[in-house]
Protein backbone atom coordinates (compact mmCIF):
# COMPACT_ATOMS: atom_id res chain seq x y z
CA UNK A 1 0.00 0.00 0.00
CA UNK A 2 1.16 3.06 -0.81
CA UNK A 3 1.57 6.27 0.97
CA UNK A 4 -1.42 7.77 -1.30
CA UNK A 5 -3.50 5.04 -0.93
CA UNK A 6 -3.05 5.16 3.06
CA UNK A 7 -4.44 8.44 3.42
CA UNK A 8 -7.03 8.18 0.70
CA UNK A 9 -10.26 9.70 2.76
CA UNK A 10 -8.48 9.96 5.78
CA UNK A 11 -7.87 13.52 7.54
CA UNK A 12 -4.06 13.95 7.23
CA UNK A 13 -2.14 14.07 4.01
CA UNK A 14 0.88 11.91 2.42
CA UNK A 15 3.38 14.16 4.31
CA UNK A 16 2.16 13.96 7.68
CA UNK A 17 1.45 10.01 7.77
CA UNK A 18 5.43 9.72 6.58
CA UNK A 19 6.29 12.16 9.60
CA UNK A 20 4.29 10.05 12.09
CA UNK A 21 5.85 6.65 10.65
CA UNK A 22 8.99 8.02 11.14
CA UNK A 23 9.05 9.09 14.47
CA UNK A 24 9.50 12.98 13.52
CA UNK A 25 5.62 13.81 14.88
CA UNK A 26 3.16 12.44 16.28
CA UNK A 27 -1.10 12.38 15.32
CA UNK A 28 -2.71 15.19 17.53
CA UNK A 29 -5.31 13.32 17.59
CA UNK A 30 -5.92 9.35 19.03
CA UNK A 31 -8.87 9.25 16.59
CA UNK A 32 -6.23 9.94 13.66
CA UNK A 33 -4.01 6.52 14.60
CA UNK A 34 -7.46 4.47 14.92
CA UNK A 35 -8.80 5.66 11.31
CA UNK A 36 -5.01 4.47 9.79
CA UNK A 37 -5.17 1.07 12.04
CA UNK A 38 -8.62 0.47 10.55
CA UNK A 39 -7.43 0.73 7.00
CA UNK A 40 -4.03 -1.44 7.71
CA UNK A 41 -6.67 -3.80 8.94
CA UNK A 42 -5.91 -4.39 12.08
CA UNK A 43 -9.39 -4.21 13.66
CA UNK A 44 -8.66 -6.10 16.61
CA UNK A 45 -9.40 -3.78 19.95
CA UNK A 46 -7.12 -5.12 22.18
CA UNK A 47 -4.07 -4.92 19.60
CA UNK A 48 -5.54 -1.43 18.94
CA UNK A 49 -5.17 0.28 22.61
CA UNK A 50 -1.99 -1.57 22.77
CA UNK A 51 -0.29 0.58 19.69
CA UNK A 52 -2.22 3.52 21.33
CA UNK A 53 -0.28 2.97 24.07
CA UNK A 54 2.89 3.04 22.75
CA UNK A 55 1.64 5.88 20.75
CA UNK A 56 1.26 8.00 24.03
CA UNK A 57 4.36 6.35 25.65
CA UNK A 58 6.95 7.25 23.24
CA UNK A 59 5.29 11.06 23.07
CA UNK A 60 5.85 11.22 26.61
CA UNK A 61 9.42 9.93 26.27
CA UNK A 62 10.49 13.27 24.36
CA UNK A 63 13.17 14.81 27.01
CA UNK A 64 11.52 18.05 26.44
CA UNK A 65 7.73 17.05 27.20
CA UNK A 66 6.15 18.56 30.25
CA UNK A 67 8.56 21.48 29.81
CA UNK A 68 6.46 23.52 27.30
CA UNK A 69 5.72 26.36 29.16
CA UNK A 70 9.75 27.04 29.58
CA UNK A 71 9.91 26.83 25.67
CA UNK A 72 9.75 29.54 22.96
CA UNK A 73 6.80 29.43 21.09
CA UNK A 74 7.91 27.09 18.23
CA UNK A 75 10.60 25.18 20.37
CA UNK A 76 8.91 21.91 20.63
CA UNK A 77 8.46 21.39 16.85
CA UNK A 78 12.75 22.65 16.02
CA UNK A 79 13.53 19.91 18.92
CA UNK A 80 11.37 17.21 17.24
CA UNK A 81 13.32 18.00 14.13
CA UNK A 82 16.55 18.47 14.92
CA UNK A 83 16.40 15.01 16.87
CA UNK A 84 15.84 13.51 14.03
CA UNK A 85 18.30 15.20 12.09
CA UNK A 86 21.48 13.08 10.06
CA UNK A 87 23.49 16.46 9.49
CA UNK A 88 23.32 20.04 10.90
CA UNK A 89 24.52 22.93 9.59
CA UNK A 90 25.05 26.01 11.47
CA UNK A 91 26.52 29.98 11.77
CA UNK A 92 25.62 32.67 13.55
CA UNK A 93 27.19 36.18 12.77
CA UNK A 94 27.48 37.65 16.77
CA UNK A 95 28.56 34.10 18.89
CA UNK A 96 29.29 31.04 19.24
CA UNK A 97 26.23 28.76 18.22
CA UNK A 98 24.43 26.74 20.73
CA UNK A 99 25.58 23.78 19.54
CA UNK A 100 29.26 24.15 20.23
CA UNK A 101 28.59 26.28 23.45
CA UNK A 102 29.99 25.38 26.94
CA UNK A 103 27.76 25.81 29.94
CA UNK A 104 29.78 28.67 31.13
CA UNK A 105 29.50 30.63 28.28
CA UNK A 106 25.76 30.01 27.88
CA UNK A 107 25.25 30.78 31.43
CA UNK A 108 27.20 33.99 30.59
CA UNK A 109 25.51 35.19 27.85
CA UNK A 110 21.84 34.69 29.57
CA UNK A 111 23.07 35.98 32.72
CA UNK A 112 24.05 39.12 29.87
CA UNK A 113 20.87 39.53 28.66
CA UNK A 114 19.02 38.48 31.54
CA UNK A 115 18.67 42.41 32.41
CA UNK A 116 17.27 43.52 28.95
CA UNK A 117 15.24 40.05 28.63
CA UNK A 118 13.60 39.70 32.20
CA UNK A 119 13.79 36.04 31.99
CA UNK A 120 11.16 34.29 34.11
CA UNK A 121 12.33 32.12 37.10
CA UNK A 122 14.15 28.86 36.20
CA UNK A 123 14.23 30.37 32.45
CA UNK A 124 17.98 30.33 32.63
CA UNK A 125 18.95 27.15 34.36
CA UNK A 126 16.24 25.51 31.69
CA UNK A 127 17.58 26.80 28.93
CA UNK A 128 21.24 26.24 29.48
CA UNK A 129 20.35 22.66 30.10
CA UNK A 130 18.33 22.41 26.92
CA UNK A 131 21.33 23.62 25.27
CA UNK A 132 23.76 21.15 26.32
CA UNK A 133 21.40 18.34 26.16
CA UNK A 134 20.84 19.33 22.34
CA UNK A 135 24.67 18.61 22.11
CA UNK A 136 24.03 15.00 22.22
CA UNK A 137 22.52 14.75 18.80
CA UNK A 138 26.40 15.06 17.73
CA UNK A 139 28.07 13.71 20.66
CA UNK A 140 26.73 10.02 21.14
CA UNK A 141 28.75 6.99 20.73
CA UNK A 142 26.56 5.13 18.47
CA UNK A 143 25.17 6.32 14.86
CA UNK A 144 26.07 10.31 16.08
CA UNK A 145 25.08 13.42 13.50
CA UNK A 146 27.49 14.81 11.49
CA UNK A 147 27.79 18.38 12.03
CA UNK A 148 29.13 21.37 9.88
CA UNK A 149 29.84 25.24 11.80
CA UNK A 150 30.86 28.10 10.48
CA UNK A 151 32.86 30.23 13.15
CA UNK A 152 33.04 34.25 12.00
CA UNK A 153 36.24 35.08 13.60
CA UNK A 154 34.64 38.71 15.21
CA UNK A 155 32.01 35.97 16.88
CA UNK A 156 35.08 34.48 18.56
CA UNK A 157 36.42 37.40 19.41
CA UNK A 158 32.89 38.77 21.72
CA UNK A 159 34.03 37.74 24.70
CA UNK A 160 30.79 37.47 27.09
CA UNK A 161 31.97 35.45 29.68
CA UNK A 162 35.26 35.91 32.21
CA UNK A 163 38.68 35.04 30.85
CA UNK A 164 38.85 31.67 32.53
CA UNK A 165 35.47 30.43 30.33
CA UNK A 166 36.25 32.13 27.13
CA UNK A 167 39.52 29.90 27.53
CA UNK A 168 38.05 26.52 28.04
CA UNK A 169 35.04 27.78 25.37
CA UNK A 170 37.81 28.05 22.48
CA UNK A 171 39.44 24.85 24.17
CA UNK A 172 36.13 23.47 23.64
CA UNK A 173 35.80 24.35 19.90
CA UNK A 174 39.02 22.56 19.42
CA UNK A 175 38.19 19.68 20.78
CA UNK A 176 35.15 19.55 18.96
CA UNK A 177 36.83 20.08 16.08
CA UNK A 178 38.88 16.65 16.48
CA UNK A 179 35.72 14.07 16.29
CA UNK A 180 35.21 12.47 12.83
CA UNK A 181 31.25 13.66 12.62
CA UNK A 182 32.63 17.47 13.41
CA UNK A 183 33.68 20.15 10.68
CA UNK A 184 34.41 23.32 12.25
CA UNK A 185 35.73 26.35 9.59
CA UNK A 186 36.46 29.77 10.73
CA UNK A 187 36.11 32.87 8.74
CA UNK A 188 38.52 35.73 9.23
CA UNK A 189 36.70 38.93 10.13
CA UNK A 190 39.22 40.98 7.46
CA UNK A 191 38.03 38.53 5.05
CA UNK A 192 36.37 39.92 1.99
CA UNK A 193 33.08 38.43 0.94
CA UNK A 194 29.81 36.94 1.67
CA UNK A 195 28.59 37.14 5.34
CA UNK A 196 25.30 36.57 6.56
CA UNK A 197 23.32 38.77 9.42
CA UNK A 198 21.50 36.00 10.69
CA UNK A 199 22.16 32.67 12.23
CA UNK A 200 21.50 29.67 10.31
CA UNK A 201 20.36 26.32 11.38
CA UNK A 202 19.69 23.81 8.51
CA UNK A 203 19.03 20.18 9.07
CA UNK A 204 19.05 17.22 6.72
CA UNK A 205 16.83 14.61 8.37
CA UNK A 206 16.68 11.27 8.50
CA UNK A 207 13.56 8.25 6.94
CA UNK A 208 13.72 10.52 4.18
CA UNK A 209 11.95 13.62 5.57
CA UNK A 210 12.57 17.20 3.85
CA UNK A 211 15.46 19.34 4.64
CA UNK A 212 14.40 21.66 7.35
CA UNK A 213 15.37 25.11 8.12
CA UNK A 214 15.43 27.56 11.07
CA UNK A 215 13.97 30.70 9.36
CA UNK A 216 13.92 34.85 11.21
CA UNK A 217 10.51 35.94 13.25
CA UNK A 218 9.80 39.04 14.29
CA UNK A 219 7.95 38.20 17.85
CA UNK A 220 11.21 35.92 19.36
CA UNK A 221 9.60 32.86 18.32
CA UNK A 222 11.17 29.66 16.50
CA UNK A 223 9.78 28.95 13.07
CA UNK A 224 11.25 25.78 11.22
CA UNK A 225 10.11 25.18 7.52
CA UNK A 226 11.03 22.64 4.92
CA UNK A 227 9.88 24.91 1.97
CA UNK A 228 11.81 24.30 -0.64
CA UNK A 229 12.44 28.09 -0.95
CA UNK A 230 13.68 28.98 2.26
CA UNK A 231 15.98 25.48 2.33
CA UNK A 232 17.57 26.54 -0.72
CA UNK A 233 17.98 30.53 0.23
CA UNK A 234 19.69 29.58 3.44
CA UNK A 235 21.85 26.53 1.75
CA UNK A 236 23.09 28.73 -0.76
CA UNK A 237 23.88 31.53 2.25
CA UNK A 238 25.50 28.49 4.31
CA UNK A 239 28.04 27.32 1.02
CA UNK A 240 28.99 31.31 0.40
CA UNK A 241 29.94 31.19 3.43
CA UNK A 242 31.81 27.60 3.50
CA UNK A 243 33.66 28.74 0.61
CA UNK A 244 35.39 31.86 2.18
CA UNK A 245 35.82 30.36 5.51
CA UNK A 246 39.31 28.56 6.15
CA UNK A 247 39.84 24.89 5.68
CA UNK A 248 38.85 22.69 9.22
CA UNK A 249 42.50 22.06 9.67
CA UNK A 250 43.05 26.07 10.22
CA UNK A 251 40.41 25.81 13.48
CA UNK A 252 42.55 24.32 15.93
CA UNK A 253 45.25 26.89 15.41
CA UNK A 254 43.28 29.50 15.46
CA UNK A 255 41.49 28.00 18.56
CA UNK A 256 45.46 27.94 19.97
CA UNK A 257 45.54 31.55 19.30
CA UNK A 258 42.73 32.86 21.03
CA UNK A 259 43.44 31.01 24.61
CA UNK A 260 47.21 32.61 23.70
CA UNK A 261 45.74 35.76 23.67
CA UNK A 262 43.22 36.11 26.89
CA UNK A 263 45.81 37.32 29.58
CA UNK A 264 46.72 34.55 32.02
Amino acid sequence: MTLAQAVDGLPFDTTTLQRVESGYRSFRQAGFLRELLERYGITDEEEVERLLSLQREGSSREWWTGQESSLRSGMGRFLGAEAVAREIRGFHPVIVPGLLQTEAYARALHAMHNPVDAYPPGHIEYSVSTRLKRQEIFMRDVDPARLWIILYEPALRYRPAEPEAMRQQYEHIAAQAARGNVTIQVMPGGAQGYVAFQDIHIMNLHHGLPTTVVVDTAWFTVAVTDKPKEVERLSRMFDAMAANALPPGETPKIMAQLVGEIAP
